[in-house]
């Protein structure tokens, strides 16, 4: 597995080397969205770049248990199922399908287990009984409480003092709770809302618990890393830490990543700003393999500024590369000689030499910026140096080298084949056919294809309207 990575550990604050609980294996949990709605590019952040760290860690040969969650029951979701006079199941249901979809077009790997909280409502009881037991939690009236003061540790990960979170909280005379940092773990049903059956009430269980419980059923007792945006550092991880840690009597999660906000235009996104996107409108205007290269082209935790003006900038410096590889699959073809010949050793050892470099800022936290950077140096070298007068040996390792980097960024570097005009309208009138048809599935699917294709459809009052990328 080669040089030693380090990875900046949020419970220490400071990078450490990675050393995995099993040797050869990572365990590695993300928290998943609430889908109640589609994925907003903020929430795209951590998305990309936690599948990279995954593509890296397989590039150096470690085999990843990948899993995220999907929180399928929270009060977002059945606001909007009680607007929309059906099942907060229903509603679920069709954003984690909308989900999948912005994933597919993101380019990101399938999650060896993605396990929806409805379905893990057992383990969750089972949890709450055990921290009952142990005396970590207690009920009042349905609802149980996990009593914060009893885990000794709290606060560790965000470095929050209890005392000073507790001067900060006002608390009704009639709150049941023992202490003002005592948290939710199990609720009692209100009118209208899904419920299951428990010891303490027919009710849905806190948000908290839903991680701690799937993190154990699908990883094991101690995982090796935990990620998330930092917005989940306090109070989210912190109190996953004190459940898990309390009921298993062990350390939860070897290494902490946290990824840095997203800013739009410089302010912070909101919905009422009007500064807010979801990944499928980005869609609309850009192949999203753009914005997950805007995303990985500042360090993970550094804050980035997403404008259109910089977007265009990543399609720029994107078309540079995908111009360098269809260049040299141009020149594979026209190359004579098929053997290395040992004046273009030199070529090769420069572009493994730029590979180590892409590796080293790799194992330095993941940094995806320099690591790009030693693509594009590796690009200059391809476009500087090799011509159709190298062997084709040489035109290949460039050429399947620069590939094989952008897969681990989990970007496609070669140029798809571009559809002729009369193909373009040929699909177009199709895709009207099936509107007219209601076959909005097979409509959906031509747009799709056009839009891999890196033809953008805009409907229009005059009608349909097309563009390249």
């Amino acid at each position: 597995m080669g040089a030693k990575m380090r990875i900046y550990n949020t419970l220490t604050k400071k990078k450490e080397e990675f050393v995995p609980i099993e040797e050869g294996r990572v365990r590695m949990y993300v928290c998943g969205p609430t889908v109640y709605n589609y994925i907003h590019i903020g929430n795209a952040r951590p998305i990309i770049v936690f599948d990279t760290v995954r593509r890296y860690l397989e590039y150096k040969g470690y085999e990843v248990n990948f899993v995220t969650n999907f929180t399928d029951v929270d009060d977002k979701i059945i606001k909007r199922a009680n607007e929309e006079g059906i099942s907060a199941a229903e509603i679920s249901e069709r954003y984690i399908e909308e989900y999948h979809k912005d994933l597919d077009g993101l380019n990101v790997k399938p999650a060896t287990a993605n396990p929806k909280a409805t379905q893990e409502i057992d383990g969750m009881i089972e949890m709450i009984s055990t921290l009952i037991r142990k005396k970590n939690a207690y009920e009042k009236n349905g609802t149980v409480y996990f009593r914060t003061r009893s885990f000794k540790d709290y606060g560790k990960l965000s470095k929050k003092n209890i005392d000073d979170l507790e001067a900060g909280i006002r608390i009704a005379v009639s709150e049941e709770k023992e202490d003002p940092m005592d948290f939710v773990l199990w609720k009692p049903k209100k009118e209208g809302e899904p419920y299951w059956s428990s010891p303490w009430s027919d009710g849905r269980p806190g948000w908290h618990i839903e991680c701690s419980v799937m993190s154990k059923k699908y990883l094991g007792e101690q995982i090796d890393i935990h990620a998330g945006g930092e917005d989940l550092i306090f109070p989210h991880h912190e109190n996953e830490i004190a459940q898990s840690e309390a009921c298993n009597g062990k350390e939860f999660a070897r290494y902490w990543m946290h990824n840095a906000f997203l800013n739009i235009d410089n302010k912070k996104m909101s919905k009422s700003d009007g500064n807010f996107f979801t990944v499928r409108e980005i869609g609309e205007k850009y192949p999203l393999q753009i914005l997950r290269f805007f995303m990985l082209s500042a360090h993970y935790r550094s804050p980035v500024n997403f404008s259109g003006e910089l977007m265009e900038a990543s399609k720029n410096g994107l078309e540079r590369i995908l111009t360098a590889t269809y260049n040299l699959e141009h020149l594979l073809e026209e190359a004579k000689t098929k053997e290395l010949r040992p004046e273009e050793k030199n070529i090769l050892a420069e572009i493994d030499s730029l590979n180590e470099k892409f590796d080293a800022a790799m194992d330095d936290d993941f940094n995806t910026a320099d690591a790009i950077a030693a693509i594009f140096e590796m690009v200059k070298t391809a476009n500087t140096k090799i011509t159709s007068d190298n062997s084709k040996e040489l035109i290949e390792k460039a050429l399947d080298k620069i590939v094989l980097l952008f897969d681990i960024l989990g970007i496609q570097a070669k140029k798809k084949a571009e559809l002729l005009e009369e193909e373009i309208e040929k699909l177009i009138q199709e895709r009207q056919n099936a509107r007219k048809s209601r076959n909005f599935a097979k409509a959906d699917e031509i747009r799709t294809l056009l839009f891999e294709k890196g033809i953008i459809l805009e409907d229009t009052r005059e009608g349909v309207r097309w563009k390249r990328a």
